[in-house]
């Protein structure tokens, strides 16, 4: 009998630290995923935005005062872009997951070469990319219907990717804890939409009772908000500074529980 001499390692990486081939990949194939079925995941976003501008447009006309030194459209125009780049970043990281689950194709992500941190990050390196899209197309169409101008350009970055960051990390959450889709849409109708419906995108947190201004001081998404509208207002309804940190740290301490979440194969292994 031949004994064998030699012994095989599995799962030894070749890449270095980091598989930026593999990450890469992995990122494309997620923006070309959103990319090949654009009037859904790009121009129905949009469309909505429109609808809410045009709805609130004619049902309150000039009948309401100013917002923060500016007319209540310019005000309003902001929040509604910043809605749908944040509702769009969890929609599609959480659908990425949830799909491949349900298909089967996860085992694609789960065998390839790819470290936690890697696929965490394509991921939502993808639904940052998809959220700047939808925030670009609908600023150059928001131009020219509405008297907005950008301001300060690294307000606008900064929190246009932190928010879509941090709700693309979410979504891989949503994604690997949902088991069907009445589990996501769960999600998606009593914590996203309603969060960001009361976080001053229609208003300013002046007019709430002082304990519900509190409340919406802790609320992730007024920061969200607040911070991209002052990309074209320069005028903001909370501190700037601290919404900066607050979501550093929240964004931070999200990847780390996403990251341990899909090393530990929470709910995709068995």
């Amino acid at each position: 009998m031949v004994e064998i001499s030699k012994k095989y390692k599995l799962g030894v990486r070749r890449f270095g630290l980091t598989n930026w081939i593999g990450t890469m990949t992995l990122y494309e194939k997620e923006v070309k995923r959103f990319l090949i079925v654009w009037i859904q995941t790009l121009l129905s976003p949009i469309i909505s935005s429109l609808l809410f501008l045009l709805v609130l447009s004619v049902a309150i006309g000039n009948g309401r005062s100013d917002m923060l030194g500016f007319p209540f459209i310019t005000f309003l125009a902001p929040g509604l872009i910043a809605m749908q780049v944040i509702q769009q970043a969890f929609s599609h990281s959480s659908s990425s997951f949830m799909i491949g689950k349900i298909q089967g194709n996860i085992v694609d992500i789960l065998y390839a070469p790819l470290s936690a941190g890697e696929v965490t990050f394509a991921v939502s390196l993808a639904s940052v990319t998809r959220s700047f899209m939808i925030g670009a197309v609908s600023i150059c169409i928001f131009y020219f219907l509405v008297d907005i101008e950008i301001r300060n350009f690294y307000a606008l970055i900064f929190y246009t990717f932190i928010s879509s960051f941090i709700l693309g990390l979410i979504g891989i959450i949503a994604g690997l804890w949902a088991e069907k889709f009445d589990h996501m849409a769960s999600v998606t109708n009593f914590v996203i939409i309603p969060l960001s419906f009361l976080s001053g995108t229609f208003y300013t947190i002046d007019n709430l009772p002082q304990f519900l201004q509190v409340i919406s001081k802790c609320n992730p998404f007024f920061y969200m908000i607040d911070g991209f509208r002052y990309g074209f207002l320069e005028q903001s309804d909370g501190s700037i500074f601290v919404g900066s940190v607050y979501l550093i740290i929240l964004a931070t301490g999200l990847w780390f529980v996403t990251y341990l979440l899909y090393k530990k194969g929470y709910k995709i292994k068995s």
